[in-house]
C-alpha cells in the first residue's frame, strides 16, 4: 500500500466546476488537490455558453479575458420558429450584456475552455487517472482510496464528480439518475457545406418545434469558424444502450426535423457529417448538499438538463460561493461553511433546475437579468 499522504481540500472531479473550485480555493490560500478519473485532458464535449454571471467568476481567477478572446459573443439569443423562421424571442446580448450585465456572454467549445482551467492550475495539484473506489469519514479527516491503490487523507473533501457521483453515493445511498424521456443530438458543422449554403447563420440561436422539440445553434471560436449544434427530443421507451451516447446519422437528422423545416435548418442537417446522441437524466432536488467532512456541487448536486444553458454555469457558481464560505469561517468551521454554502445556494441552483428541464428558457421575450447579472464573487451568503 502507498504510503498515505494528507491535504487538506480534495476536489473529486477536474471538470469545469471541479477545475473552477480548484483555482477559486487556491487563490483564496487554501491547500487542495484535484483527483479525476479521466486518464489525461482531452478536447470532449462540444459548445457550451457562459453567461455573464460566472465570466465574472473567471475574471476573479483571471481567465476572463483569455476565454472572451477565444470564444464567439453572439449579439442576441434568438428563438425561431423551425419552420417559418418567426422571431419568438430577440434576447440583447454583445455589448449589451457587458453594459447591463457587468460581462460578456461568450459560446465556446467546451474543450478549449476546459484547457484553460487546467492550464491555469499548478500542474503538481492535479491528478489524472485516479478513479475514487471508497471513502471513510474518520473523526479528523476522510480516507480516500483510488483504483490503483493509492491512498490520501482529506480534511475536506468536495464532490465535483458529476451525476454518477461516489460522494453523493457516499451521502445518500446508491441510486441511478432518472432517464428524463429526452435525448439530444450533438454535432460540429462543416463549415465548407455550412457556407455553400448562402445563408448567414447567426451566431446565437434556438429553433423551436411542438413539445419543445429544438435545436440550439451557435458558434464556438471567435472568428465563427465553427459552429455547433445541440438537440433536444422526446423519445418512447427509455434509454437502451450501455454507453453514454452513440452514434446517430444526418438520415436521423432530417427524419426528426427535416421535410418541412427551415431553408436554414435544412442547411444545417444538410452539414451534419458526424453526429453524436445522448440521454439526458434527472435526478429530484437533493435533500441535501453535505454532510460531515464531504460536500457537493454542480452535477453531483443538482443535475439539470441543458436547455437553459446554465448548467456548467451552476457548478462554477457553486464553487465561488463554497470558496467564500470557506474564506470566511476557516477550514475548522466548515459545518459552518457548509450551511452558508447550501443556504445561499438551494434557491436559485433548484429555480434554475426548473427552469431548464421546463425547457421554456428565453423561447418568449422575458427580462434575463436574474441569471446573467448575478455576481457569485460579491453576492450576499445567507446565514
Amino acid at each position: 500500500m502507498t504510503e498515505i499522504q494528507h491535504i487538506d481540500i480534495a476536489v473529486i472531479g477536474a471538470g469545469l466546476g471541479g477545475a473552477a473550485a480548484a483555482a477559486l480555493l487556491i487563490d483564496a490560500g487554501f491547500s487542495v488537490h484535484c483527483f479525476e478519473q479521466a486518464p489525461e485532458f482531452t478536447r470532449l464535449g462540444a459548445g457550451i455558453h457562459i453567461g455573464p454571471n460566472v465570466m465574472k467568476v473567471f475574471r476573479k481567477i483571471g481567465l476572463e479575458d483569455r476565454l472572451a478572446a477565444i470564444g464567439a459573443h453572439p449579439s442576441h439569443w434568438f428563438s425561431r420558429d423551425g419552420r417559418t423562421g418567426e422571431y419568438l424571442s430577440k434576447i440583447k446580448l454583445g455589448d449589451y450584456a457587458v453594459s447591463e450585465y457587468g460581462a460578456p456572454y461568450i459560446t465556446i467549445h467546451r474543450g478549449d475552455m476546459h484547457a484553460e482551467q487546467i492550464a491555469a492550475l499548478p500542474s503538481e495539484i492535479v491528478h489524472f487517472n485516479h478513479r475514487l473506489v471508497d471513502l471513510q469519514e474518520r473523526d479528523s479527516d476522510v480516507l480516500l482510496s483510488f483504483a490503483d491503490g493509492k491512498q490520501v487523507t482529506a480534511s475536506l473533501v468536495i464532490g465535483a464528480d458529476g451525476i454518477n457521483s461516489m460522494i453523493r453515493e457516499k451521502l445518500l445511498g446508491p441510486e441511478k439518475p432518472r432517464f428524463s424521456g429526452w435525448v439530444g443530438h450533438r454535432a460540429l458543422i462543416d463549415m465548407n457545406k455550412l457556407a455553400s449554403t448562402g445563408l448567414e447563420y447567426e451566431r446565437c440561436v434556438k429553433w423551436w418545434w411542438e413539445k419543445s422539440r429544438h435545436i440550439m445553434a451557435y458558434a464556438t471560436k471567435a472568428d465563427g469558424s465553427e459552429y455547433y449544434y445541440v438537440t433536444g427530443v422526446p423519445i418512447e421507451g427509455g434509454w437502451e444502450h450501455e454507453t453514454g451516447f452513440v452514434d446517430s446519422s444526418k438520415e436521423e437528422m432530417e427524419a426528426i426535423f427535416g421535410g418541412d423545416a427551415h431553408p436554414m435548418v435544412q442547411g444545417l442537417i444538410d452539414a451534419t457529417t458526424e453526429v453524436t446522441k445522448w440521454p439526458f437524466w434527472n435526478r429530484d432536488v437533493l435533500s441535501l448538499w453535505s454532510r460531515g467532512r464531504l460536500c457537493l456541487l454542480g452535477d453531483a448536486c443538482h443535475p439539470m438538463r441543458p436547455h437553459m444553458a446554465q448548467g456548467a454555469c451552476m457548478a462554477i457558481e457553486d464553487a465561488a460561493i463554497l470558496t467564500r464560505a470557506l474564506t470566511q469561517t476557516g477550514m475548522a468551521q466548515y459545518q459552518d461553511a457548509f450551511r452558508i454554502y447550501e443556504a445561499t445556494r438551494r434557491e436559485r441552483a433548484t429555480k434554475v433546475q426548473t427552469i431548464s428541464n421546463a425547457n421554456t428558457w428565453l423561447k418568449q421575450p422575458e427580462d434575463p437579468a436574474w441569471v446573467y447579472a448575478y455576481d457569485p464573487i460579491h453576492a450576499p451568503l445567507v446565514g
